[in-house]
């Protein structure tokens, strides 16, 4: 990789924000192309790239993750807010030339890894920089993140399981990964995601995003969301865990009844007792979120 050509930047008074010519020129530069197998696809809207960080509402205090960082230009918008920003970037050729274009930001952190380790685990060494990031800050901790469409789900459950120092959830994802989180309970869609987004926060849809405002463009649409993680939730963080087994554990059966479902997961035994106090005789995609709550208390 060659040395890459670097945008203005204007960490103050972030006004320009990066267009299509300015990510030709910076990959150009650097002999890069966006890569398919890492589900590059850079937002060129600066109106909506503009909203996504305006809705996170950052302050100074704050500690941001944004996975997914690309050549940088939501990355600049949040750095300008004087968060300090984890920025995770799986790509090292990238990744390098984030480095080297916030090298003059102390605040900003960039790790060239992917985010996860497996389906089921944050990586442990974005944990560890997020914390750290963390230690005496006085604000929140928040994700506000273009995500990679092929880590969407499993990242936003993760980061609810493991991190209950996140307090917002910002980002953009697939139009299909939108309507599953804001699933009503009987639809096809809703399914474990909507269950634990929608008991641990309260979920809004910012803005829908066209393919057009992609570089290269998807085959699909996308939506902004944001996600407010509640204070006072029906569960605590320590019962996140055993929820998202629960819930897991049935809807890998979901076109049986809770009551076949449910003694995968729980047991025959178990399954009696609620039987007294459930309605066990409908499919895990009828049960309303708050109601997998008071199964899980009630197991």
């Amino acid at each position: 990789m060659t040395t890459p050509t670097i945008l203005p930047q204007t960490p103050h008074m972030p006004t320009r924000v990066q267009t299509k010519s300015d990510i030709l020129e910076v990959l150009t530069a650097g002999g890069l192309r966006p890569r398919k197998r890492f589900g590059q696809n850079f937002l060129i809207d600066g109106n909506l790239m503009r909203r996504l960080a305006e809705s996170a509402e950052i302050s100074a205090q704050d500690v941001v993750l944004e996975v997914g960082g690309g050549t940088g230009g939501l990355t600049d918008l949040l750095s300008a807010s004087g968060a300090s920003v984890v920025c995770v970037e799986l790509d090292r050729d990238l990744a390098a030339l984030l480095r080297c274009r916030f090298a003059g930001h102390r605040q900003v952190s960039v790790i060239p890894t992917d985010a996860l380790q497996g389906k089921n685990r944050l990586n442990t060494e974005v944990v560890a920089s997020l914390r750290q990031a963390g230690r005496g800050a006085r604000g929140r901790m928040m994700l506000v993140a273009n995500l990679p469409y092929q880590i969407a789900t499993p990242l936003v459950m993760n980061l609810l399981l493991e991190m209950p120092e996140m307090s917002r959830m910002c980002f953009t994802v697939q139009a299909e990964v939108g309507d599953r989180i804001l699933a009503a309970p009987g639809s096809r869609d809703f399914g474990p995601v909507s269950v634990m987004m929608q008991v641990c926060c309260d979920v809004r849809m910012i803005a829908r995003v066209p393919a057009s405002a992609f570089w290269p463009a998807p085959k699909v649409e996308s939506v902004m969301l944001r996600a407010d993680v509640r204070e006072e939730a029906l569960i605590s963080p320590q019962e996140r865990g055993a929820l998202a087994r629960l819930v897991r554990g049935a809807f890998e059966h979901r076109r049986k009844t809770l009551r076949s479902a449910l003694a995968y997961v729980v047991g025959a035994e178990r399954v009696e007792r609620l039987a007294a106090d459930f309605n066990l005789t409908r499919r895990p995609e009828d049960v309303e979120p708050a109601e997998w709550v008071r199964m899980l208390k009630g197991s």
